[in-house]
């Protein structure tokens, strides 16, 4: 469902095209393909028997060859057909043959070493062009062993075989910029230490909740409960689009704003007097719109002195989702093509400037998802002698109206799994990097999670056939305003669910409250989360002998009014850092009536000793127990965070 044109089409009509984006096999079952994600320029296991699925002219013989090595199928009556190469050694690249009834498939360019699933929400989706540093890094980036295949969105209400049409792309500067961020930091960490290719599933969704990552299995959803979970999509897609009609009308399909290329509704002179008010900064799902993708104008003014106009001025418009182009008098000023995350700051050269009243027009593409001028008040600005807001009421226009629902599939079990995770389950993968947890980190969901996280861990190892699959993720970062004093936080609790998963055998977590964004729920650092997964991973599925995490809490005793707390992994040394004379920032420390204040902390030796004057006898203590906790400096002298805990059940 890409944009599907919904003006007098059902809800039910919706649904069902929604179940059936994705077929099992090939358009033509007699046409002679792999499965993906095999392909050209792909990475296949090393060490182990990689199976192969693909579809052939039913009935016929099938042969591959592959590095002096060869697997015989036969295609079943549907066309399928699948077998199993030998184990490979670390190497290539090389070429595979598969030949079926007269014809013959090649695949070049494939290499053998280990594959990386990557997945999770947003900050796993997240691309290396909108990371820090972004210009210079896909600039730099020249290693064609790092490979990287980009599952596309997808869902389906019952486990799928296989996604058509993917593609594998080597770390160029070409293509890097589209690659995970997290895990081609983490490949590119990993590669000075482990001489093999890398490939990198990245089957990732912004906003996804744990549960679509699941299959039924791992839920206890029989078919009855499956079926209902479907009935209430249903319900809700056509109650949103009635919704949507109430609001909207009739749905235009052409954009009178534009037409044979002119930009009619950007005429400075245009009387936009009847067009509706819209908020700025808001997406167009907050104010009324939910469902919505297309295209909407809006259109404001400002005032500039005769100096601004004679010397240009700078316009912030926010973050837009997806693509925009603005204009100023009707002379365009600056465009963006797909980039939802990116604040829009354009450069207004005199020429198209006047004294007094000036009109800003904007035209705003969503192609799916959120969409709109959306972003912080202080990003929507007018810049000459002065700087003056832009935020607030502007005129709205809709152009063209499509409706895509897709994006509710990320709060719906099971969905997402069957169409992006079970048609990989047949490739063999090397681990699993995990970024998940911000859309289940509110209220009863963040203590719900450390049930769900675990069931999700060994679910996916039973697919892969593979009770010891590494599995590593990323704790939280810190996100939203400082708290002035200690409170208690649904971010902290979630936290603890991710690391009480590490009771699993080889699992591991890379801590990243220190490199958080108080306003931004996408740290732009993701470098140093790549690096900190590669040491996860060279100590959990490599075997080396390093510190591979912060300090962790051990145990703690209560002596004459301090408390005394050991650590695990304190590597060389246990570190204040920042604090030369050891002063640890983020602990808290509560007596009997269960009321906590900030403490004082010191490291001492292999310990931290934490006490309040204001609790003589202190019962409980905690650290980093915030949403942001912003300024906490426990380290081990490796340059590993501690992570945050607690030692009540409060």
């Amino acid at each position: 469902m890409r944009g599907l044109l919904l003006c007098e089409a059902s809800a039910i009509v919706f649904l069902v095209a929604g179940l059936a984006f994705l077929p099992s096999g090939p358009a033509a079952a007699d046409e002679l393909r792999l499965a993906a994600p095999a392909g050209d320029g792909m990475v296949l296991q090393r060490n182990t028997p990689v199976p192969l699925r693909g579809w052939a002219k039913p009935g016929v013989r099938v042969a591959v060859a592959f590095a002096g090595t060869s697997l015989a199928a036969r295609a079943g009556a549907g066309g399928a057909w699948s077998g199993t190469l030998p184990a490979q050694p670390a190497g290539g690249p090389f070429d595979l043959t598969v030949v079926a009834g007269g014809e013959r498939l090649h695949v070049a360019d494939v290499l053998v070493g280990d594959v990386w699933l990557c997945s999770g929400q947003s900050n796993m989706e997240w691309v290396v062009a909108d990371a820090a540093d972004a210009a210079a890094e896909i600039a730099a980036a020249n290693d064609p062993r790092i490979r990287h295949l980009k599952m596309p969105r997808a869902w389906a209400p019952r486990p799928l075989a296989a996604q058509p049409g993917l593609a594998w792309r080597p770390a160029l500067p070409e293509h890097v910029g589209g690659f995970t961020a997290v895990g081609y930091y983490f490949a590119r960490s990993l590669r000075p230490h482990l001489d093999v290719p890398i490939g990198l599933l990245d089957a990732s969704w912004g906003g996804s909740r744990i549960e679509p990552w699941m299959s039924a299995r791992a839920l206890a959803l029989d078919a009855v409960a499956m079926q209902r979970i479907l009935a209430g999509e249903e319900t809700w897609a056509h109650q949103t689009l009635e919704r949507l009609r109430a609001r909207v009308g009739a749905l235009p399909e052409r954009d009178g704003g534009l037409v044979d290329g002119k930009p009619l509704w950007a005429d400075p002179d245009l009387d936009d007097a009847s067009w509706d008010r819209i908020e700025v900064p808001a997406r167009w799902e907050e104010v009324g719109f939910e469902g919505m993708d297309g295209v909407g104008w809006y259109r404001t003014t400002f005032e500039l002195t005769a100096d601004e106009a004679r010397s240009g001025v700078r316009i912030g418009l926010g973050t837009i989702d997806d693509s925009d182009v603005a204009w100023v008098n009707g002379q365009e000023v600056g465009h963006t093509t797909l980039a939802w995350n990116r604040p829009r700051v354009y450069a207004v050269p005199p020429a198209g400037l006047r004294e007094g009243r000036n009109v800003l027009a904007v035209r705003v593409e969503d192609t799916g998802g959120g969409g709109g001028i959306w972003g912080k008040q202080e990003q929507l600005f007018v810049e000459g002698t002065h700087r003056r807001p832009l935020a607030g009421a502007w005129r709205f226009r809709l152009g063209v109206v499509t409706v895509n629902l897709d994006y509710h599939k990320t709060e719906v079990p099971t969905v997402i799994f069957n169409a992006m995770i079970h048609p990989l389950q047949s490739y063999p993968v090397a681990g699993v990097l995990w970024y998940q947890g911000e859309s289940n980190a509110g209220g009863a969901d963040a203590f719900a999670y450390r049930r769900l996280f675990p069931g999700l861990i060994a679910d996916w190892r039973a697919g892969w056939g593979r009770g010891d699959l590494p599995f590593l993720w990323v704790q939280l970062a810190s996100f939203m305003p400082a708290a002035s004093q200690p409170t208690e936080s649904s971010w902290a609790v979630l936290r603890e669910s991710q690391a009480a998963a590490l009771a699993l055998p080889r699992t591991a977590q890379a801590v990243a409250i220190d490199i958080g964004d108080a306003d931004d729920v996408h740290p732009a650092n993701k470098q140093e989360v790549g690096r900190r997964l590669a040491l996860a991973a060279r100590k959990v599925a490599y075997g080396e002998d390093i510190v591979h995490s912060g300090p962790s809490y051990r145990r703690h005793e209560v002596r004459d009014g301090r408390v005394e707390i050991a650590f695990d992994h304190v590597g060389s040394g246990l570190v204040a850092r920042g604090d030369a004379a050891g002063r640890i920032v983020g602990f808290a420390v509560a007596g009997a009536d269960r009321r906590f204040v900030w403490a004082e902390a010191v490291v001492a030796g292999e310990t931290v000793a934490v006490w309040s004057d204001r609790v003589r006898e202190p019962v409980a203590v905690r650290y980093s127990w915030a949403d942001n906790p912003a300024g906490a400096n426990l380290f081990n002298r490796e340059g590993l965070p501690a992570g945050p805990f607690r030692t009540d059940d409060w």
